[in-house]
């Protein structure tokens, strides 16, 4: 019986006319490339207020300043296709730095070939080389394929707890 985790053979059957899409960790010089696919992102999740030259902007912070996190491009015969965006926080809880998965796309039509696992299989690696001692994210509840990709991974939900926010404004 095949595991409902089972790693995708997509990659094994590759040939010449579809080649293997490749994982690399972003620089500044993909945020053009990378803006495209956030913008998409953003519409998929019903994320208000995309603006390319804002998004932009904090896209190359976040990819020049290797403190605040990093983030990996996956490329199919150089065209952008997934993305994953983490950040870093320190937490006396989990002792130590830890990641959290801010934000990870695949393009609807190159789903289920392998990519997203390793975008994510990129980002834990440099986590660990980082110190990070914990990695989380947030998932819509009605994410139920995503959750599916998570929970194979080894993720699970943080019973008895929710996310809560506030956006804070200058006075």
């Amino acid at each position: 019986m095949r595991s409902r985790c089972a790693v995708p053979i997509a990659f094994a059957l590759a040939d010449t006319m579809h080649p293997i899409p490749t994982v690399r960790r972003a620089t500044s010089a993909d945020v053009t490339n990378l803006l495209g696919l956030v913008e998409e992102y953003w519409r998929f999740e019903n994320i208000p207020g995309f603006d390319p030259a804002r998004v932009g902007l904090q896209l190359r912070r976040l990819l020049t300043e290797a403190h605040l996190g990093s983030g990996w491009i996956a490329l199919n015969d150089g065209m952008p296709v997934g993305y994953l965006l983490a950040v870093y926080v320190f937490s006396l809880e989990h002792l130590g730095l830890t990641a959290e998965i801010d934000e990870f796309f695949v393009l609807p039509k190159m789903r289920a070939i392998g990519i997203g696992g390793k975008l994510v299989q990129a980002a834990e690696a440099a986590f660990v080389a980082a110190g990070c001692t914990s990695v989380a994210l947030q998932l819509a509840r009605s994410n139920d394929s995503g959750r599916a990709f998570y929970l194979c991974r080894g993720y699970s939900p943080r019973s008895g707890y929710e996310l809560l926010d506030k956006i804070l404004t200058v006075d």
